[in-house]
């Protein structure tokens, strides 16, 4: 399009209550949690908080955003420019055009102004939440070996209670935070194989990331191009789960396994298109070429 607005990611927004005074993240947040989080009650967790990997999603995250930010304020800065030549030429029309893409790109930024708050908003709940779990563990730990009374296994007991619920808001902001991750705009670009690929082969590739999958079949043509069923795939990013890609060979009946491999997504997160090259064999003898736009 002509805002260069296509190509973004998508931006999606949740409420939240401003008070921060309260003691539990999901009493202020009026947020609905992820589906994979609807479960999440007292004493039931989905799996451990992952703060070093939470850290890393994080950073990745807010560099792209800020790039998404910094590309579209260059954007805006040039049809400011032209708005500004085209109003002293008088050309009615064409300006009236700019000032509607300006208007435009200016309500974007303010969508990744906002996102970017948020997301920062709740790292700082959560980073906070983790500083107050690993206290309490460590009291914990020292009231464990200190003499047991009366005092000290009520205080164990409020102490358990206190990290069981650190925990339970540090997997419920986990759950919050990737509804901000926008998509992945995963597109095949076929096999490498060299000597490896015989016109006639037929191939399937699997790709997963968390419950999410893609299964699409290939064949190469008799000119050594490819076919494939499918092109393209959106996934929607995982704070803890790696895309696995597994490549079978069909021959009639029977498949063989030529490779799985597990790649991190944690370089994706930028507004340029990630051309990946994995090694499906230990050797490399056969690569799979794909293409990842967030």
């Amino acid at each position: 399009s002509s805002d260069g607005l296509c190509s973004s990611p998508e931006i999606l927004f949740s409420p939240y209550s401003k008070s921060l005074s309260r003691s539990s993240v999901r009493s202020r947040m009026s947020l609905k949690p992820p589906k994979a989080y609807n479960s999440l009650q007292k004493g039931a967790l989905i799996w451990d908080p992952k703060p070093l990997q939470v850290k890393k999603i994080f950073e990745a995250l807010k560099k792209g955003l800020n790039e998404y930010l910094e590309a579209h304020q260059a954007e805006l800065d040039y049809l400011s420019g032209r708005h500004k030549d085209t109003k002293r030429n008088s050309r009615l029309a064409f300006y009236y055009d700019l000032d509607k893409q300006i208007r435009s790109v200016e309500r974007y930024i303010r969508k990744l102004e906002f996102h970017i708050s948020k997301v920062e908003e709740l790292y700082e709940a959560y980073c906070i939440q983790c500083r107050l779990r690993d206290g309490a563990t460590n009291m914990k730990q020292a009231f464990s070996l200190s003499p047991s009374t009366k005092a000290s296994r009520e205080s164990l007991v409020e102490l358990y209670k206190n990290v069981q619920e650190c925990t339970e808001d540090m997997c419920f902001i986990e759950g919050a935070l990737e509804v901000h991750l926008g998509e992945f705009h995963v597109k095949m670009k076929g096999l490498v194989g060299f000597a490896r690929l015989c016109p006639g082969d037929q191939y399937e590739v699997f790709v997963r990331l968390g419950r999410q999958k893609w299964r699409l079949k290939g064949k190469i043509e008799t000119d050594d191009s490819q076919t494939w069923d499918e092109e393209e795939k959106i996934f929607i990013p995982n704070l803890h789960e790696k895309f696995e890609i597994k490549v079978t060979e069909l021959r009639g009946l029977a498949t063989i396994l030529v490779g799985v491999v597990t790649c991190d997504s944690i370089n994706f997160f930028t507004t340029k298109p990630q051309a990946i090259l994995v090694d499906i064999t230990e050797l490399g003898t056969i690569k799979l070429r794909l293409e990842v736009l967030w």
